[in-house]
Order: structure tokens, then C-alpha cells, then sequence
């Protein structure tokens, strides 16, 4: 019993310290953002709100903002859909090379990202498209789709297949069956989908900075700032990115570990 316990306050003290080192970065930042000096540096000024006052005194990082926003709410929606479909596309078909199949849909995350930017921006230079909000968009889509499948396959995983085809037989046409038995169960997943592909398409760097242009999303504005030196409005920008991920990340894993939507997988 005691080893158990012992176990047990090591794997908490473990946890506790894989978190402090994660969060303790993030922490200090939303601190700094509320320091009346420039640097960030120990005894800390005074309560200041100057930095968000300046922040949105800046009209390129609203309209970044803005940007990235329409582009988190466009990609989770197009990425959701797609995963969707490529997830009950495995769920209910059995076809030649369907592990390729899975394979390929899976594939952009494990691309390093300078490649799939490169490679994103000669194909939407070739298309007339480089430079648009829409490439940001098109470009974030093929990178969060795999993970709206990935989430949304583990939910169809959990429901009988008997459910669809009883629907059919009580005269049902496909289309019903799907919207009145596949999507209300797959329901959670596809809310937690959309909120981590969100989450996703506000916080990719990499691709948005080749393909976007003058349409600055902001995670490429931080870079331009902190080529310059160090600005105490990052911390403030960063705390309002940290927010919004951390909001869509905790809500989706809410969605997926809730017990409303275990309790239907059981049943």
C-alpha cells in the first residue's frame, strides 16, 4: 500500500513539474504584460495596461487579428467537413488500398512544415492564388484536416454499425440515416474537431508566413516585431493567442472525455 502511495505522489509530483515547466513561460509573459517597463526584467514596475492600450492602438494588428480569425473559423469548418467525410468513409467502407487511403489522409502533419510550405506556395503560385487570404486558408485546411479525422474516427469507433443499417431498414434513405443517427452521434467529436482545427489554423506559423502575403496573420506580426527587439507588446499579444488556444483546446478535450458522450458510446 505504501508503494502505491509512493507511486502515486510521484507520478503527481511528475505531472505538477511537466506543467510547471510548460506554464511557467506563459505565466511570467501575462505577467510582463501588465509591467510599465520596456524590459522584462526583476523587481517588476507597476500595474500597467499601456501595452494593450498600444496593441490595439495599432491598426496592422487588428487587421492580423481579424485575419486570423476569419481564417481559424473558415479552416475549422473546411477541415471539420473533410475529416468527417474521411472518417466515415472508414467507418462504413471496406475498399482496395484503403490503408493507403488512410495513410495519405494522414500525411501532411508528418511533412516537415518549411517543405509544406514551399510546397504550398509553388502550387498556389502556379493557380494564381499566392498571397490571398484564401491561401492561408486552403493551406491550414490541409494541415488540420488529419486531425478532425483523427478525432472524430476515435468517436465512430464507438458506435455500432447495426444503428445505420437499422435506420435504413425502417425506411430510412441514407441521406436521414446520416443526419438523423451518424452526425448526432458523432456530434461531440465534430464540435472538438472544429475547436482543435481552430485552434490549429491560429497558431500555425510556418505555412501562413510563405503563403499569406500582406495578409498578415498574427503569429507572423510577433515575428516581425521580435525581429526588430524586444517589445513588451509581444507579451500582450501572446496572452490574447494563449487565451483564445487554450479556451478551444480545453473545450474540445471537454467534449471529448464528457460523460454525456461516453455514456452514448456504452449504449
Amino acid at each position: 500500500m505504501n508503494a502505491e502511495k509512493a507511486l502515486k505522489w510521484a507520478l503527481f509530483a511528475y505531472v505538477a513539474l511537466a506543467f510547471a515547466f510548460i506554464f511557467t513561460p506563459v505565466i511570467w509573459s501575462f505577467i510582463f504584460s501588465f509591467n510599465s517597463d520596456r524590459f522584462p526584467s526583476l523587481p517588476l514596475g507597476s500595474f500597467s495596461l499601456k501595452w494593450y492600450e498600444t496593441v490595439l492602438s495599432r491598426p496592422e494588428i487588428l487587421q492580423a487579428a481579424v485575419t486570423s480569425l476569419t481564417v481559424a473559423i473558415c479552416t475549422s469548418l473546411l477541415a471539420t467537413f473533410i475529416g468527417f467525410c474521411t472518417a466515415y468513409t472508414d467507418f462504413r467502407y471496406h475498399f482496395m488500398f484503403k490503408q493507403a487511403y488512410l495513410a495519405l489522409a494522414m500525411l501532411p502533419p508528418t511533412i516537415p512544415l518549411i517543405i509544406m510550405a514551399l510546397a504550398m506556395l509553388s502550387w498556389l503560385a502556379q493557380i494564381g492564388l499566392s498571397g490571398q487570404v484564401i491561401s492561408i486558408i486552403i493551406s491550414h485546411t490541409v494541415l488540420a484536416a488529419p486531425f478532425a479525422m483523427a478525432v472524430i474516427r476515435l468517436r465512430l469507433n464507438d458506435m455500432d454499425p447495426n444503428l445505420e443499417a437499422a435506420s435504413w431498414n425502417l425506411g430510412a434513405s441514407e441521406w436521414r440515416a446520416m443526419r438523423e443517427v451518424v452526425i448526432p452521434f458523432a456530434m461531440p467529436s465534430i464540435i472538438a474537431a472544429l475547436c482543435l482545427t481552430a485552434a490549429v489554423s491560429f497558431d500555425e506559423f510556418a505555412v501562413a508566413w510563405f503563403v499569406s502575403g500582406l495578409n498578415k496573420t498574427i503569429p507572423v506580426v510577433i515575428l516581425e516585431i521580435l525581429q526588430g527587439n524586444v517589445d513588451p507588446q509581444i507579451n500582450a499579444i501572446g496572452t490574447f493567442v494563449f487565451i483564445i488556444s487554450i479556451a478551444l483546446i480545453v473545450t474540445a478535450q471537454m467534449l471529448m472525455l464528457s460523460k454525456g458522450g461516453k455514456k452514448e458510446a456504452t449504449q
